[in-house]
C-alpha cells in the first residue's frame, strides 16, 4: 500500500516538474520580451513587468514543494551525508513532522485573511497599465502551503519506504507494497 501512496505522489511530482518547467519557459520569454521592448524599441509595458513576479511567485512557491520531493531542499550536508539509509529517513520524517507540517499550517491558515481582504477590496496594481485581480497571486500564499501540506504527507510516506525498507534488508527479510513478507 505504501508502495501506491509513494507512485501517486512520484508522478504528481512529475506533472508539477513539468508545469514549473513550463513556468521557467514563460518567465524567460516574458523576461527577454520586455527587454528587448524597453531597450530595443523604447516601449515599456507596466503589466509585463508585473507579470514576471507574479511567474516567479508561482516558481517558488509551487517550486518548494516540488524540491521537497525531489531532495531539493536545503540540508546540512556534512553531517546528513555520513549519516545511514535509515537515519537520514527518521530524520527526514521527523523534519516532515515537527518543522514542515507546523509551519506550513501557521502560514496556509493565516495567509487566508490576506486574500480575503485583497479580494473583497478589488485589489489591482497600484501602477497605471498594471495587472488587474491581485487576490490570484496571493490566493497562492495559502494554496501552495495547503500543496506543501499535501506533498509533506507523500513525503513522509516516501521516507517511510525507505526506512522499512532498510529494515527488512538488514533483517533479512523480503518486502514488498510497504509490508515485510
Amino acid at each position: 500500500m505504501l508502495d501506491k501512496i509513494e507512485m501517486f505522489y512520484k508522478k504528481i511530482t512529475k506533472y508539477m516538474g513539468i508545469f514549473l518547467f513550463i513556468t521557467m519557459l514563460l518567465l524567460t520569454f516574458n523576461v527577454a520580451y520586455d527587454a528587448l521592448a524597453r531597450y530595443i524599441l523604447h516601449v515599456g509595458s507596466i503589466a509585463m513587468q508585473e507579470l514576471e513576479w507574479h511567474l516567479f511567485s508561482v516558481l517558488i512557491l509551487i517550486g518548494m514543494s516540488y524540491a521537497l520531493m525531489e531532495e531539493g531542499h536545503v540540508r546540512v550536508d556534512i553531517l546528513y551525508d555520513s549519516w545511514s539509509v535509515r537515519k537520514k529517513a527518521m530524520v527526514n520524517m521527523m523534519g516532515a513532522v515537527v518543522f514542515i507540517l507546523p509551519l506550513a499550517l501557521l502560514i496556509a491558515i493565516n495567509s487566508i485573511d490576506f486574500v480575503m481582504e485583497s479580494y473583497t477590496s478589488h485589489e489591482i496594481s497600484g501602477d497605471p497599465g498594471g495587472l488587474t485581480h491581485r487576490w490570484i497571486i496571493k490566493a497562492l500564499i495559502p494554496g501552495s502551503f495547503w500543496l506543501l501540506i499535501f506533498m509533506d504527507f507523500g513525503y513522509f510516506v516516501q521516507n517511510l519506504n525507505i526506512y522499512k525498507k532498510d529494515k527488512a534488508k538488514r533483517m533479512d527479510v523480503d518486502y514488498k507494497d510497504g509490508e515485510a513478507l
